[in-house]
């Protein structure tokens, strides 16, 4: 026996209707998962971003000396930079305050970089409690307090880490692009390992003094991201109003 289905005009109307509404849906949830900030995570718990969705972030680390700051504060404004992250630690921002201030009154966004510099996921959770609340205190003291990014001093976290932070009301922050100018390989080298950024890279550079050729470096870095057409923006703007994507961290 033979069984036919046939579609009168109305159904095969509600068909094609039910076929198109699916197809947006499913376009709508890949551009959603496109579109996103990707980052370490546990399974359910916070993240740590390391990239964005679009433009371009550049972060400078502080932790130790006074000669290097304000050198790559010259450049930054004499290119005209308008957006950057500096990522300070506690202990170093006491000792120099009239640095913070300039980086402050230049525009440029502050994120911490704990108080003391040591590895997280070699402390206690109650240690680093403490290290992130010695930091808050030195920059609160310094009138600094709406401080919403940490990166972890080493860049090594954990879970015990993210959780903490969150904790704190804190966003891990880490990169996509290690220019690797703590290593001083060579200006050169510097500039070929930042060139590496797209669009929506964190790039990690220094500000302390133990990086030696990050200020020379520095002029062609931004000059090749101009270059490029890649906006510059701080990273709390790179990753405010999106989703967040995320790999696992242990």
């Amino acid at each position: 026996m033979k069984f036919f289905y046939v579609l009168n005009g109305k159904s095969l109307k509600q068909f094609i209707l039910v076929g198109v509404a699916a197809f947006f849906t499913a376009w709508f949830l890949y551009l959603e998962n496109y579109v996103n900030v990707p980052a370490f995570s546990g399974k359910d718990g916070p993240k740590a971003v390391y990239k964005g969705e679009k433009d371009l972030a550049v972060s400078f680390n502080i932790g130790w000396g006074d000669e290097k700051a304000e050198p790559i504060l010259d450049i930054l404004k004499s290119k005209n930079v308008k957006s950057a992250t500096f990522f300070l630690s506690g202990s170093w921002a006491e000792r120099h305050p009239h640095i913070v201030d300039r980086i402050v009154k230049e525009g440029y966004e502050i994120g911490m970089l704990g108080y003391n510099y040591e590895d997280y996921t070699e402390l206690e959770e109650n240690k680093i409690v403490k290290d992130i609340s010695r930091a808050q205190e030195a920059f609160r003291k310094l009138g600094i307090k709406d401080i919403k990014l940490l990166r972890a001093p080493t860049g090594h976290f954990d879970q015990k880490t993210l959780k903490v932070a969150d904790r704190f009301g804190l966003t891990v922050i880490h990169w996509s692009i290690d220019s690797k100018d703590w290593t001083n390989p060579g200006v050169e080298i510097i500039q070929e390992n930042a060139a590496k950024a797209t669009k929506g890279d964190i790039i990690l550079l220094h500000a302390s003094d133990s990086a030696k050729q990050t200020a020379a470096a520095l002029p062609s870095i931004i000059d090749d991201i101009n270059k490029k057409g890649l906006k510059l923006v701080s990273v709390s703007e790179m990753i405010a109003n999106a989703t967040s994507s995320s790999k696992e961290i242990k």
